[in-house]
């Protein structure tokens, strides 16, 4: 009836949640709070899309007013008695969470095919050979004699590291005309592990192994020149170990190969470089040039001879370009002379006329020539016993570095005049190039035989040719070979061998000859502490040649010596090729301190001061 009446009458009420009746007192509820909400509205001036005037939302004034603010509004209930919520703010939730769903879609995606990249490059993409503490002994069996030693470094199969290349003697054939000649081998060892990449037969026993680029351009292989003791000159592609051409004995059927063969600029204008080689007769001392393609092999034009009138031992054959861009070759015998590598072209191709690039001239070294103008031009006459071809500083151009029996003299090579000389005796082995001094001129290490089973070890300043560092060591081992590699701050350390040294003397914490002479130790030398030598390996054979190579990626050097054992009557000498990291060797390398210094060297200095030291390319080239 109540419903009823209330339908009639429109009667403002509210149904009953549960019943679905009129009720009068939720009514009478309801009515009030309408009033005190009109009134607040009222009190606060009213409202304009749920806010104030001013864009603020009003504060509340008392208790009561929060009370009543928490309370829903009558058009924010539903019949059920449940809030509800605008259809445009369904619609934004909606959307909200689409977008938060794409994006972490999108994120997890990235980060999936960031993962596989990752392991694509880890498994798939090959790193670069780490050299680590990379040392290796590799021991070759028996060589069968030979008394040279050639040793190479080249990278052949693109790994970034220099790999070796060595040639030793085998066995002994009988030939043609029933004179034994030792037959040899080539072989190429793996700078990483020393393991075998090539080998290749030789006729004859090698006298020169030298690596290079014939071809100008990036892309161009590297060749191998592999000079014989007696007639033959071939060359080798460094990859495979193939060869690509042999020089025909017959063209040297008066004479045999006197030096290794030397590098020239291109003459028949192929774009291949071409080659040098100097033949001595086997009954007069006549030397003849013959010209050779560096593309066929077959010689340019035919064999030029000259008669030299010299004692001692064979200087050369080199190459010498002035800064004006002419070419010489030096050679002789004792002696230095000098022929236009014009000359040997015009003779060779019985011609007026030669290559543009062979027609420019030097004056200094043309006013040497004699007074009938001969084609030879005196360099150096007194004794020579070697010569080297060293880095001018601040200029393109070499000076010639020449030992002699008795002193040691450095030539300006502009014109030939003497810069410096030293006098001393006992030198036999070749100067040491490198950076000892700050001037950026490259100076000399020197071994001097100083009495039986002693050598005395000094640098030269390159400059002004004095001594700047000298030390007296044991050495029996005789001819020992000195090397150097040059650092990141324009400093060389030079490495030589001599007998094992004891820091146990108080006076100079030397000991001399405190070990067999049979065992011989490496010895480095840094600038930076010229009273300390490291001892970083030591061998009981005989070290016939080393070579430094320059590990670019890690800036590391490693040193590859070749050396025999000892040998016994119907034994053989054992041939053992090895590779030192000298990073590696640097930090477990011990000191040997040659003399007090002040202040004193504490080894956990040296051990941080070498812990930073890294290798570089040489900037010149001997």
């Amino acid at each position: 009836m109540a419903t009823v009446l209330s339908r009639a009458l429109k009667l403002p009420g509210k149904k009953s949640p549960d019943l679905g009746e009129y009720d009068p007192l939720t009514q009478a509820d309801s009515d009030e709070s309408e009033d005190d909400l009109v009134l607040n509205l009222q009190k606060n001036g009213g409202v304009k899309n749920g806010k104030s005037p001013l864009g603020e939302v009003p504060e509340p004034d008392s208790d009561a007013e929060i009370a009543e603010a928490a309370k829903p509004h009558l058009s924010e209930v539903t019949t059920e008695g449940y809030p509800s919520e605008p259809l445009g703010g369904l619609e934004q939730k909606a959307a909200s969470s689409l977008v938060s769903y794409v994006r972490t879609s999108v994120f997890l995606l990235t980060l999936g095919i960031s993962m596989i990249l990752v392991l694509l490059c880890a498994f798939l993409i090959p790193c670069p050979p780490r050299d680590l503490h990379s040392t290796w002994s590799r021991h070759l069996g028996s060589q069968g004699g030979g008394d040279l030693s050639p040793l190479e470094l080249a990278d052949v199969n693109g790994d970034g590291l220099r790999d070796v290349l060595l040639s030793f003697v085998m066995s002994r054939n009988g030939s043609a005309v029933g004179v034994s000649r030792p037959a040899a081998n080539l072989v190429c060892l793996s700078g990483m592990n020393g393991s075998t990449l090539w080998s290749s037969l030789l006729p004859e026993e090698a006298r020169d192994i030298t690596c290079l680029e014939l071809m100008p351009g990036s892309l161009a292989e590297t060749i191998c020149l592999v000079t014989g003791t007696h007639k033959m000159l071939s060359a080798f592609n460094a990859t495979s170990g193939k060869a690509i051409w042999t020089l025909n004995p017959n063209y040297l059927s008066n004479g045999t190969l006197a030096a290794p063969v030397v590098v020239l600029p291109d003459l028949d204008e192929d774009g291949v470089r071409d080659l040098v080689v100097l033949a001595i007769g086997e009954l007069q001392p006549d030397l003849c040039f013959l010209l050779v393609s560096g593309r066929t092999g077959n010689p340019v034009g035919r064999p030029v001879k000259y008669n030299i009138v010299g004692v001692g031992n064979l200087i050369g054959p080199q190459v010498y370009i002035t800064t004006n861009g002419a070419v010489y070759i030096l050679f002789g015998f004792g002696n230095i002379q000098a022929v236009a590598l014009r000359d040997i072209f015009v003779q060779a191709e019985n011609r007026d006329s030669s290559p543009p690039s062979l027609q420019i001239e030097e004056p200094e070294w043309e006013k040497r020539r004699s007074i009938n103008l001969s084609e030879l031009i005196d360099v150096y006459s007194d004794g020579v016993e070697l010569l080297q071809m060293v880095k001018a500083p601040d200029s393109n151009c070499s000076n010639l570095l020449i030992t002699t029996r008795q002193s040691l003299v450095l030539l300006r090579g502009q014109n030939l005049t003497p810069y410096w000389a030293l006098r001393l005796q006992g030198l036999r082995s070749q100067p040491t190039p490198g950076y000892f001094t700050d001037d950026q001129t490259l100076d000399f290490l020197l071994q001097i035989q100083d009495g039986v089973g002693m050598k005395k070890m000094m640098v030269v300043d390159g400059d002004s040719g004095s001594v700047v560092w000298s030390y007296r060591a044991p050495c029996h081992m005789k001819e020992t070979p000195a090397t150097s590699a040059v650092t990141s701050d324009q400093k060389s350390v030079f490495l030589f061998w001599a007998e094992g040294l004891s820091a146990a003397s108080p006076n100079s914490d030397i000991i001399l000859g405190t070990e067999p002479p049979s065992l011989h130790h490496l010895y480095l030398l840094h600038p930076a502490f010229p009273s300390i030598l490291l001892d970083l390996a030591n061998t009981t054979g005989t070290v016939t040649a080393s070579e430094v190579g320059i590990n670019d990626l890690w800036k590391d050097a490693f040193y590859v010596t070749r050396t025999t054992g000892p040998s016994s009557e119907g034994h053989p000498a054992a041939l053992v090729v090895s590779k030192l990291s000298l990073r590696w060797a640097l930090m477990e390398g011990q000191m040997a301190q040659l003399q007090e210094s002040t202040p004193k060297i504490g080894r956990g200095e040296l051990r941080r001061f070498l812990s930073r030291i890294k290798f570089v390319e040489a900037p010149y080239e001997i």
